[in-house]
Formats: structure tokens, C-alpha cells, sequence
């Protein structure tokens, strides 16, 4: 796909989100919690497509397994089908939540990842199937180091264009490497592009993920420039915003280096940036 096709598309996609969210609400994830409430959000632009000292260990992380020796895989507990994605978490003790999607890549990823063990920080890493598979070590490190994993889709495809078969294979595919890397099952799913359907909801619910939007883009997708990602960072924040950049798809220099000065700055600015904790 040509990038002003992107871009068109883009803006079609807008257009689509508002209608999705018309009703002027959108779930909110209290970080830890399992109860979920209400509460208004604005509905994220959708970026473009994908291409390309160690943290405490989480307590109830299991070992990423090795290869296709592990335990035969259990269902995952079906959850209530949602019509609108979570925008935002908690905004108890100033939380936050960094989310990076696309990856994993090999010359990005490591960087983000050593940035945020330096910070003793987890985030959230909604990746892509085929990324996965070519650097598993990645997100066996991810499970090593605290960070929560979720599903992305395979080939991340424009999800509203595909028969609810293709979105299954996308989704499925891309649980089972999950959970053979990483040593679980994913719990939360974002739809490529943010572009939601009522398939890719109810899908996602068979498989015990939820979906999880965000409140702020960097708009790194679009690479605006070092001091640009900074400053939307740093303006967008608040308590309860779930950040969105990206460590793979392309060019992501920017982020890497815009990371180092604004992560930092959240810190120091009094936040706690969190994850959400596994369900049981």
C-alpha cells in the first residue's frame, strides 16, 4: 500500500472511529483492579500499518517456553463482548501507561526495552505475529522483565476489509506465538490502525482478550520529528492517559531517542506508569 493511500485511509478511518464511538463513552481499566467502569473518551487516530540493570520480575509471569515442549494449550476464559475499546486506566495515584505497538524489531525494540529497565518501568507491547517470529527472543526478554504483551494481529491488516474468518486466523495465529514465547495467553488485544468492528470485539472476547485503545498518539508512525514526539508526550499527560507509540513499522529512531528525555520527565513529574495485572 502507497503512503498517500495510507494516509487516505487514514482519514476514512477517522471518520469511521467517530461513528464507532458515538455514544460518547469508552471503558476504563483500573491498573490491578479487575472491576472496569465508565467513563467519556475521545476515540484515538489510527496510525499507519506495521513493517517491519533488569526490571523486577512480575510475580505471576510464567517462564517463557521453549519451543513446542510446553503444556497443551487450556481455553482462555470468554469475556463480555464490548462494543467500544478501553481509552484510559485508572487515574489513582497518578498512573499512566506506555504502549508501544508493531514490534518487535531487532535495532528498535532493545533500545526501548534498556531505556525502560533503566527507569525500572513496564509498559505494554501489542505486537505483531510476524514480528514475533522472527525475534522471539524479544518477547521472551518482555516476560523476563515485567512487561505485558498483547495481540495485534498477525500481518496487522486492516481489520474492517477482512471476513471474520481472516480476522480469526490474524488473531489466533498471533495468540498461539504469544503464548509460546512469552508463557501466556495475551489478555488484551488493539485492532491495527484503531480501527474496530464488531467482529474483532466479539473474537477478541472468545479469546479472553480485551481491547485497549489509547488516549494520546505520539504520532511517531508519521516520524514528525524528535522534539515533536517529546512535546505530545509531555503535553498529553495526565492521570489516566494510556500513551501510544510505536518500536517497529518503520523508521523509529525518533522514539528511541525522544524516550530518554521525556520518560524522565513523567517520572519526575510524579507519575507511576503501570500495567495492567494478569487475570485470573
Amino acid at each position: 500500500m502507497q503512503k498517500d493511500q495510507l494516509f487516505t485511509r487514514r482519514r476514512m478511518l477517522l471518520a469511521g472511529a467517530a461513528a464507532l464511538g458515538a455514544a460518547g463513552t469508552a471503558g476504563l481499566v483500573v491498573a490491578g483492579d479487575e472491576e472496569a467502569v465508565r467513563t467519556a473518551a475521545p476515540a484515538p487516530a489510527p496510525g499507519p500499518q506495521a513493517r517491519q540493570a533488569p526490571l523486577k520480575s512480575s510475580a505471576f509471569r510464567l517462564q517463557p517456553l521453549a519451543g513446542g515442549g510446553g503444556p497443551p494449550r487450556s481455553a482462555p476464559r470468554r469475556l463480555k463482548v464490548r462494543t467500544e475499546p478501553v481509552f484510559r486506566i485508572s487515574e489513582r495515584g497518578r498512573q499512566m501507561m506506555l504502549t508501544f505497538d508493531d514490534g518487535p524489531h531487532p535495532d528498535y525494540t532493545p533500545h526501548i526495552l534498556d531505556t525502560l529497565a533503566k527507569h525500572d518501568v513496564r509498559a505494554m507491547f501489542f505486537v505483531c505475529g510476524e514480528c514475533v517470529e522472527a525475534n522471539k527472543h524479544l518477547v521472551a526478554r518482555m516476560a523476563t522483565e515485567g512487561h505485558v504483551v498483547g495481540n495485534h494481529t498477525w500481518t496487522h491488516p486492516l481489520l474492517t476489509t477482512l471476513d471474520r474468518a481472516e480476522i480469526r486466523s490474524e488473531m489466533e495465529r498471533t495468540s498461539d506465538i504469544i503464548e509460546d514465547t512469552y508463557g501466556e495467553h495475551p489478555q488484551w488485544f488493539r485492532a491495527p490502525y484503531g480501527a474496530w468492528n464488531r467482529a474483532a470485539f466479539q473474537l477478541g472476547a472468545e479469546m479472553g482478550m480485551e481491547p485497549m485503545a489509547w488516549t494520546v498518539d505520539t504520532t511517531d508512525w508519521d516520524t514528525p520529528g524528535t522534539d515533536v514526539i517529546i512535546d505530545r508526550v509531555e503535553s498529553g499527560a495526565a492521570p489516566g492517559v494510556v500513551i501510544l507509540s510505536h518500536d517497529a513499522g518503520g523508521d523509529r529512531s525518533q522514539t528511541v531517542e525522544a524516550i530518554h528525555e521525556w520518560l524522565p520527565y513523567l517520572l519526575d513529574s510524579g507519575y507511576h506508569l503501570t500495567v495492567p495485572h494478569r487475570r485470573t
